[in-house]
């Protein structure tokens, strides 16, 4: 009988949140929300971070499409979000956050096993400024889309270490600049307002640092090698 009262209760007030949010006359929540010039929430989530690798016409000849391959971990991401309204359907958003990931390059024309992959694990703060358009509020839900540039601090970029990829330090440089785009949707609770998003990265700049040698199997047939991301946050006001 206990469970069976547990089940109904849970029920009931999945059904009566559903209602709420989804209902065909919801009851708006935070119905002055949007009003406000400034406001501030924070973000967790999970994020992929992956390279675009260009190569050089000799690497190319020589090797055609037996290109370096990149095996991504899923990873972390935390935040603070600040946002300042524009106008009824436009924010200013700033998003600052510790994004932590790791990367592993499988290089297939090393023949040596113990030196064909290199671990490239990354800790970046980013600090992005967005601009968020934001559709018709329906209810207690808002759709919206939002894009704009970054900036990345990368704090295990090895930027400044004299060892190299002989001595097994992969090189990225510190900072980086990108640009966003992304999606999400806004639910309006009671007493806070709770958005999901997927947001894709995509670097502008070159980041690779190469080896002291410039004919480094590593380093010294890479053009550019730029990130490329996707970040899935949820984010509570």
């Amino acid at each position: 009988m206990k469970k069976l009262f547990v089940i109904v209760l849970l029920t009931t007030s999945i059904s009566s949140v559903a209602q709420n949010l989804f209902g065909k006359n919801p009851f708006k929540n935070q119905q002055d929300w949007d009003k406000q010039r400034i406001h501030y929430g924070y973000f967790i989530g999970f994020s992929s971070y992956n390279f675009k690798i260009n190569y050089t016409e000799e690497y190319l000849k020589l090797h055609g499409s037996n290109e370096i391959i990149v095996n991504s971990e899923t990873g972390f991401n935390v935040g603070l979000v600040g946002n300042l309204r524009i106008m009824e359907y436009i924010d200013l958003r700033f998003e600052p956050g510790l994004y932590y990931n790791k990367r592993t390059l499988f290089y297939p024309h090393i023949t040596n096993p113990n030196l064909a992959n290199r671990d490239v694990a990354s800790t970046y703060i980013n600090f992005p400024l967005l601009l968020k358009f934001s559709a018709l509020r329906t209810g207690n839900i808002r759709p919206y889309v939002v894009g704009g540039l970054s900036q990345s601090l990368n704090l295990s970029s090895n930027a400044t270490s004299r060892e190299d990829n002989y001595e097994g330090t992969f090189r990225m440089k510190k900072w980086t600049t990108n640009y966003e785009i992304g999606l999400g949707i806004d639910f309006y609770f009671q007493h806070f307002k709770f958005t999901p998003s997927i947001r894709g990265v995509f670097g502008l700049q070159d980041e690779l640092i190469r080896d002291n040698n410039a004919s480094s199997p590593w380093t010294g047939n890479i053009e550019s090698m730029k990130t490329r991301a996707i970040l899935i946050n949820f984010t509570f006001h």
